[in-house]
């Protein structure tokens, strides 16, 4: 397979996996607002956590990131996933804005159910 392939197989998986994240992201916003806490809420959170701190041992990237650039010299954010450029840049931003508010709404929740 040559580099084209690699990083088309790179772009493929981690936009699944983002995919993946993003709702998992939504169903913590979810089990807040509507007060549906379950077991499924805690190991979003705990899987969102377990991201964080991938994302922080290879220094705010993903690996996949980083085994993609040995395929593309492109400076643009969203060289290594299927995400507009402007979504690719603020990802981070964005989605852990929606996943502290869904963490603020589950523990009021749980202030409130007790």
């Amino acid at each position: 397979m040559n580099n084209q392939g690699k990083l088309l197989v790179i772009k493929l998986i981690h936009t699944i996996i983002w995919m993946f994240f993003v709702l998992v992201i939504f169903y913590i916003l979810y089990s807040g607002v509507f007060n549906q806490i379950t077991t499924l809420t805690w190991i979003g959170i705990g899987m969102v956590i377990g991201e964080g701190i991938v994302l922080w041992i290879f220094n705010k990237f993903c690996p996949l990131t980083l085994i993609a650039r040995k395929y593309s010299d492109s400076l643009k954010d969203n060289f290594d996933i299927f995400l507009p450029n402007w979504l690719a840049k603020y990802n981070k931003l964005i989605f852990t804005s929606i996943f502290l508010v869904g963490i603020i709404l589950v523990i009021l929740r749980l202030i409130q159910n007790s």
